[in-house]
């Protein structure tokens, strides 16, 4: 161990490898990438071992994504500190466009060594199953919503017309299933 006794970790989170960047602490300490390493759970745990053997205290951040918060539960399962950030709220250099994951370790170990990350909130499993479960109901209400206009438009192209007023009720499912269509030729066949 050097003189630096604390680090921060930065992880590019993904689904099968993570890029992973530790910042030695202090203002002059070491920015290095480490590379990739396995993202299943045990890939992690040695990751975390290996670098919690080598400093006093470690903090490890990455960016709110797709893989959840599964993460930051096995890390902080683990004693360590784990800071979720939104990547919008992530500084970015003006004209800095091209993203690695290479690059993103890096930056997710040096900015909150200098403070520069405000955190997220995260939730514990039951609220986030809670909010995945409103997000899929809302997905499928749109998914009906769009099928039905899709729906209501092949019938009115076709002059299809349900004698009653309201639609999407029994009656207009076996109204519906009454509809026959003809074979169309493709004027371009």
């Amino acid at each position: 161990m050097g003189e630096h006794t604390e680090a921060f970790v930065g992880i590019d989170a993904a689904k099968a490898r993570n890029a992973i960047a530790v910042a030695e602490g202090g203002r002059g300490g070491e920015v290095r990438y480490l590379g990739e390493v396995d993202a299943s759970e045990q890939g992690v745990r040695r990751l975390v071992a290996r670098i919690a053997a080598r400093y006093d205290r470690v903090h490890f951040c990455y960016e709110a994504g797709p893989t959840g918060y599964g993460l930051h539960r096995l890390i902080t399962g683990l004693g360590h500190d784990c800071t979720v950030v939104a990547p919008s709220l992530v500084p970015r250099k003006p004209g800095d466009r091209v993203k690695t994951n290479r690059r993103d370790a890096v930056a997710l170990a040096r900015l909150p060594r200098a403070g520069e990350l405000t955190p997220v909130w995260v939730p514990d499993e039951g609220h986030e199953a809670m909010r995945d479960l409103v997000r899929a109901r809302a997905a499928a209400v749109e998914a009906l919503r769009v099928h039905k206009q899709q729906v209501a438009a092949f019938l009115l192209k076709h002059g299809r017309h349900f004698p009653r007023k309201t639609p999407w009720g029994a009656r207009y499912l076996r109204w519906l299933q009454e509809q026959k269509f003809g074979k169309t030729v493709c004027p371009l066949w």
